[in-house]
């Protein structure tokens, strides 16, 4: 199954901040915000959703098709990713822009605040589906993963015209796109992807209800943090994946990215949602537990018995027969 994974390539700029987030608002004042965060420490990290997810899924064994624009300093970057499975012969490479800068702040509850600088990614708008196709042969599905909005209104319209399936994950980018254009986004999608407030969000800014989106797509997943996920289709109940347990919490920042990777490779192992539920919650957990996007490791071993333990030793039968970890 071949899997282009569209979306934003990035340098993570990572910082804790020893207090919370809340303690510094004042209700009265939320209209004129003005605040300064002294933080801990300062991790530097290769980031950015697309490649996020396109390395999770490198690392259980697939190779899928990293689609996405960077700058002339990429180039240890592609390195990396090409040693954990990863296609990057469809990434654009600006002339003029560095690649994409991601700065995130997070308290002592895990909350978070972030910017991101767009750089070399304004690009992604230019690169079409048309030649990884011809490159390729073929694509069997298209995820639209945050990025330049643009990129992501012609990505998603030119895999509708070539009859592509495409999952939605407009995620970091609802709070700067208008209703129309979300409903663009995800109207006709096979997979749609999202948190359980961002849920909300595509439900207030498009104007939908939950049913009416449910209608419009294949597959609504919606993950819960530490309660797992949710994965509904339309007239059928609602499946509950309960989370992977965590030997502990490092960072929360790549968990949602991790989360799809998981997914979208037992997807194309041709399992069951549920097991694409539970291989993205134990790959999502790997990513809670260390600091950085892209600094865990998947070990066959390790993986397969920690997928035992939490889901049961006939889903980690049927597991066992796909996945091909880089790690022993």
């Amino acid at each position: 199954m071949r899997i282009a994974v569209t979306g934003s390539i990035a340098t993570d700029h990572l910082m804790t901040f020893p207090g919370r987030f809340g303690d510094q608002l004042i209700a009265e004042q939320l209209d004129r915000v003005s605040l300064s965060f002294l933080v801990d420490d300062l991790q530097i990290r290769r980031g950015g959703c697309a490649a996020n997810i396109a390395f999770g899924m490198g690392c259980l064994g697939l190779r899928p098709i990293l689609v996405g624009a960077v700058g002339a300093d990429f180039a240890d970057y592609r390195s990396w990713l090409e040693r954990h499975g990863v296609d990057c012969d469809s990434v654009h490479t600006s002339e003029i822009h560095h690649t994409a800068r991601f700065l995130c702040t997070t308290d002592e509850d895990h909350n978070q605040i972030s910017s991101f600088y767009t750089g070399a990614m304004a690009e992604a708008r230019l690169i079409e589906l048309g030649p990884i196709i011809q490159r390729l042969g073929s694509l069997d599905l298209v995820l639209v993963s945050p990025n330049d909005p643009d990129a992501m209104l012609r990505h998603t319209d030119e895999a509708r015209q070539r009859g592509i399936p495409f999952a939605a994950d407009p995620s970091q980018q609802l709070a700067r796109m208008p209703g129309e254009n979300i409903r663009l986004l995800i109207d006709g999608a096979a997979y749609l992807f999202s948190n359980d407030y961002e849920k909300s969000l595509i439900e207030q800014k498009t104007g939908w209800s939950d049913q009416e989106i449910l209608d419009r797509v294949g597959v609504r997943v919606t993950t819960l943090g530490p309660k797992g996920a949710v994965i509904e289709r339309k007239g059928e109940p609602a499946l509950h994946v309960a989370a992977a347990p965590e030997l502990g919490k490092a960072d929360p920042t790549g968990v949602g990215d991790a989360f799809r990777s998981g997914f979208l490779t037992a997807l194309a192992w041709g399992l069951s949602l549920e097991r694409c539920g539970q291989v993205g919650n134990l790959t999502a957990t790997h990513v809670l537990e260390r600091v950085g996007c892209q600094e865990y490791e998947l070990g066959q071993q390790v993986f397969l018995e920690r997928f035992a333990a939490a889901y049961g030793a006939e889903a980690a039968a049927e597991v066992a027969r796909f996945v091909k970890c880089h790690y022993a």
